[in-house]
């Protein structure tokens, strides 16, 4: 086995439009086991996945993209551009430029949403695929994530940088320890020039959700995308954006797909809980097989 490789942030890419974006890139380029790109949620960034992909970078290539307006990638300056659409664009031209044609996807919450687009526009690349706590039917919770996405209060210490980050995901992260929660707000927030945190998002990806039209029609085709591609759909049990209905509906419109429940966890699990870790793994190493 390999030792594991994180790129600095000077691992960048340029979008269509023109813009610099930032990734991670893990593992030994030329192992044998299918890479995996892994994509974060509405106001993530790609530090959320640091430990899986130290761990899954053991067997594969893994990648790990800043959305624009996240991390280290540059702001959009039209923030209309902050969508699925362009987000789908971004992630292909990161694939085409590291020169990948067959992925598994990891996506969180927007991540999923992606990855189940990217099956569509193109066909064949996604080798398997998880979807963390997101579904193609969005629950109530998305009020809640619309009210407060680019409305923070700024901080100017890491103590209160952690106390703003429980009081937004404290009911969906139960019982992590003060260190987790450390950890935790350090992947969310980002030192400014004067070393004051900030979230590590631009705000006007707030104002993008908040006015982007409510989705119609059948939500279900979306879903449907994945049919040939093997699946694994975790949800939290606590969540209000992946509800119990129609998490147990996308196992009877795509009865291979693996259903995961973590307890104790709301939108969204960390992906280190054990029914998480044990689901991911199984996948990659099915994948892994059926590649052979």
């Amino acid at each position: 086995m390999s030792a594991s490789v994180t790129i600095d942030k000077t691992a960048t890419y340029r979008s269509n439009d023109g813009l610099d974006l930032f990734y991670r890139d893990y593992g030994d380029h030329a192992s044998g086991g299918v890479p995996v790109i892994c994509i974060p949620g509405l106001t993530r960034n790609s530090r959320d996945f640091d430990a899986l992909a130290q761990r899954l970078s053991a067997d594969r290539r893994v990648i790990c993209p800043d959305l624009r307006g996240r991390g280290y990638s540059a702001w959009d300056p039209n923030y209309v551009n902050y969508a699925p659409g362009t987000y789908v664009r971004d992630v292909l031209t990161l694939l085409d430029h590291l020169g990948i044609d067959r992925v598994v996807s990891i996506g969180t919450s927007l991540g999923g949403i992606i990855t189940m687009v990217i099956a569509g526009a193109r066909p064949g690349l996604l080798a398997g695929a998880v979807l963390n706590d997101i579904g193609p039917v969005v629950g109530p919770g998305i009020a809640r994530i619309q009210s407060y996405t680019g409305k923070a209060d700024p901080v100017a210490t890491w103590d209160e940088a952690v106390a703003q980050a429980k009081l937004v995901y404290g009911a969906a992260l139960p019982g992590l320890t003060d260190a987790e929660w450390q950890a935790f707000a350090r992947r969310g927030y980002r030192e400014d020039d004067d070393g004051r945190p900030r979230l590590d998002y631009d705000p006007r990806i707030g104002d993008a959700i908040r006015e982007a039209p409510a989705p119609t029609g059948d939500p279900w085709p979306l879903f449907l995308r994945l049919k040939d591609i093997p699946t694994v759909a975790i949800r939290g049990a606590l969540s209000d954006i992946l509800e119990q209905e129609p998490f147990e509906e996308m196992g009877r419109r795509k009865p291979d797909t693996v259903l995961v429940t973590v307890p104790n966890r709301g939108h969204v699990p960390l992906l280190d809980e054990p029914e998480a870790a044990a689901a991911i793994d199984a996948l990659l190493a099915s994948v892994d097989v059926s590649a052979r």
